[in-house]
C-alpha cells in the first residue's frame, strides 16, 4: 500500500531521523523547507537508505508559499498522504517588553499559523481512517520562559491548536496529536533524534491521546 509522510520544517536532527524512521517503514517522504540545498542533501541522505524522498521549497510564514508547496506535494504524491508532521519553529530570544511586534507576529505565523494553513491544505489529500497530523510541541507550552517569550506563546498556541483540531478531525477519521518535548534535543541522550522519531511513529500507530509529553521519568 502506498503511503506518504509530509514533513514541514525539514532539516537535520529530528526531521532527518523521523524521515528515516518512516521511510524505513515503506513511507515515501515529502520534505518542505525554505532552503533548496538542505532539501537536496536530505534527499541524497535518505536515498542512501533506499528511501523515496522529494523536497519542495516553501516558506511557512507565507500562506501563498505554503499553499504552492503543498499543491506540488499533492501533484507528486496524490491521495496517498497518511501523515502530516509540522516541525517548523521560529526561535528568537527576547523578553516580552523587548519584543518587536512585527517580529512577534512573524514568529506566530511560523510557530502556529503555518500549521493551520498546512492542515487546511492537506486534509483533502489525507487518507481517512488512517491519517495522522502530528505537531512538534515543547515544554515551553507548559512552562513558559520570559527569555524566549515569543516561542513560549507559539508553543502554547500550537498546543491549543492540536487540542482544537483533534475533536473536529477525529470525526473525519484523522488523528491529531502533539508531542510535547520537555527537554533539549541532544544526541546520545533520552532526547536524541532517533528516540523522538520513535515516539512520533508510535503516536501515529496508536492514535491515542491528543498530547504525549516526552520527558524523562
Amino acid at each position: 500500500m502506498n503511503k506518504t509522510i509530509v514533513i514541514i520544517g525539514a532539516g537535520k536532527g529530528i526531521s532527518y531521523e523521523t524521515a528515516k524512521k518512516f521511510g524505513l517503514k515503506s513511507y515515501k517522504v515529502a520534505l518542505i523547507s525554505r532552503t533548496l540545498s538542505s532539501l537536496q542533501k536530505l534527499e541524497s541522505d535518505l536515498a542512501a537508505h533506499g528511501i523515496i524522498a522529494k523536497g519542495f521549497q516553501g516558506d511557512v510564514s507565507s500562506e501563498s508559499s505554503m499553499k504552492k508547496a503543498l499543491s506540488e506535494v499533492r501533484a507528486a504524491f496524490g491521495d496517498e498522504i497518511e501523515v502530516l508532521w509540522y516541525n517548523a519553529a521560529s526561535i528568537q530570544p527576547g523578553q516580552p517588553t523587548a519584543l518587536n511586534v512585527e517580529d512577534f507576529v512573524y514568529d506566530f505565523k511560523v510557530n502556529v499559523a503555518g500549521a493551520l494553513v498546512a492542515v487546511q491544505e492537506i486534509i483533502p489529500s489525507m487518507k481517512k481512517d488512517s491519517g495522522s497530523i502530528l505537531l512538534t510541541g515543547g515544554g515551553l507550552s507548559l512552562y513558559p520562559s520570559a527569555d524566549v517569550a515569543s516561542l513560549s506563546v507559539g508553543k502554547a498556541g500550537l498546543r491549543n491548536l492540536a487540542y482544537s483540531l483533534n475533536p473536529e478531525l477525529t470525526s473525519k477519521g484523522i488523528y491529531v496529536g502533539t508531542l510535547t518535548i520537555n527537554g533539549f534535543v541532544q544526541e546520545d541522550t533520552y532526547f536524541s533524534g532517533d528516540k523522538i522519531a520513535g515516539a512520533l511513529f508510535k503516536m501515529h500507530e496508536d492514535k491515542g491521546d491528543v498530547e504525549v509529553v516526552y520527558e524523562e521519568a
